[in-house]
């Protein structure tokens, strides 16, 4: 046996190497579950674009309702200031009105002193006006604001003119009074312009707009549109002349009378019979009495005292104007203070008026009691 032979005998006999032999080793790969289902690689991108408009319309939604809200109340804040500038205004001329009306029927005034105290009502009235002109009103209000400021003029003009016609050296009693009342019905006409083209437009106004919770101010300057008659100021002026060229009084009886007392809620006051009264806390009196003249009066002062140590109590108001034959009521309220269960007087005086000779009808006292509530 050759060399070769032993070769090729020992190839035949060698086992051959294996698959698994020549296959290099491997981790082994856990087996994962397998991944839902999800959407195609293309609607990503559409469903986050999306997204991202919805939320931009949604902030530009917010960013509306939240400019619009700012600017509601920019608009509410405009015309809350205004309202409040021309409040200011209102308030001190209805004072200069309640003043007038005091002066036009205090009884003991004279001709000189009513028209001093005239021109400085219409002074301060003039200065209301350029207040009045130097308001910035809101655009839409432009035509209400010039009557306002007309209204404010029509005041100033009806003072003056009532000033100038005092100040006349008239002798008739009848055209004193019919100019005087030609005057004084600017005064009423200026309560009308205020209410009529001012405030009732301008709360149209704002209810148009939806402004809530901004009030349009009142203003009435005449307290008694009675005045403004040509018989009422005919009584004044002749009232307040004296001795400067006309008659005092005009011809007649002058006068009133009183009618009854009664406790508010309660009973009418006797004079002959001690009158019993509970002091409730709302304890007030009416006080009603009757012009008896022939003549309009103006001015006619009502007082009511109940006696007390050390002071008594005296409640006083004045009537503006009675007419001939016509009652008239004056009611005083909180009563307070009053002396408790011990007999005293209540008294009721109505004031004399220039001409008048009866004053044995103005004045009545009845004796009273007072106890307490449910006492």
């Amino acid at each position: 046996m050759t060399e070769r032979d032993s070769e090729i005998e020992f190839d035949f006999f060698e086992e051959p190497t294996t698959a698994e032999a020549e296959r290099p080793d491997r981790t082994r790969r856990v087996r994962r579950p397998p991944r839902p289902p999800g959407p195609p690689s293309g609607l990503t991108p559409l469903l986050r674009l999306i997204g991202l408009i919805s939320l931009a319309i949604l902030l530009v939604v917010l960013l509306v309702f939240w400019i619009s809200s700012c600017r509601g109340e920019a608009k509410k804040d405009t015309y809350s200031n205004y309202m409040g500038d021309v409040d200011q205004v209102a308030n001190q001329s209805e004072r200069i009105g309640a003043s007038f009306n005091t002066a036009i029927t205090k009884p003991d005034i004279r001709k000189t002193e009513l028209v001093q105290t005239l021109d400085g009502l219409a002074q301060q009235q003039e200065q209301l006006v350029s207040s009045a002109e130097n308001i910035s009103e809101p655009g839409p209000l432009r035509n209400e604001h010039e009557h306002m400021i007309e209204a404010l003029q029509f005041r100033v003009s009806g003072l003056r003119g009532i000033h100038d016609a005092l100040s006349a050296q008239t002798r008739n009693a009848n055209q004193a009074g019919q100019l005087l009342a030609a005057q004084a019905r600017r005064l009423v006409a200026s309560d009308v312009v205020w209410d009529d083209q001012f405030r009732a437009p301008a709360m149209q106004e704002l209810r148009r707009q939806d402004i809530q919770g901004v009030q349009v101010p009142d203003s009435n300057f005449v307290q008694n549109p009675d005045l403004a008659t040509s018989t009422a100021m005919k009584t004044i002026w002749q009232r307040v002349s004296g001795g400067g060229g006309g008659t005092t009084t005009s011809p007649g009886p002058h006068g009133h009378n009183l009618v009854s007392v009664k406790v508010l809620g309660g009973a009418t006051l006797s004079q002959d019979q001690l009158n019993e009264i509970v002091a409730t806390t709302d304890l007030g009196f009416q006080v009603t009495f009757e012009n008896s003249g022939d003549s309009t009066e103006t001015g006619v002062k009502v007082t009511l005292t109940i006696q007390k140590t050390p002071e008594p109590i005296v409640r006083s108001q004045t009537v503006d104007i009675t007419e001939p034959g016509e009652e008239q009521t004056v009611t005083f309220r909180n009563i307070t203070n009053v002396p408790f269960v011990r007999r005293t007087t209540l008294q009721v005086d109505v004031d004399k008026v220039p001409g008048e000779t009866n004053l044995s009808n103005n004045t009545a006292e009845y004796p009273v009691i007072f106890s307490y509530p449910g006492g």
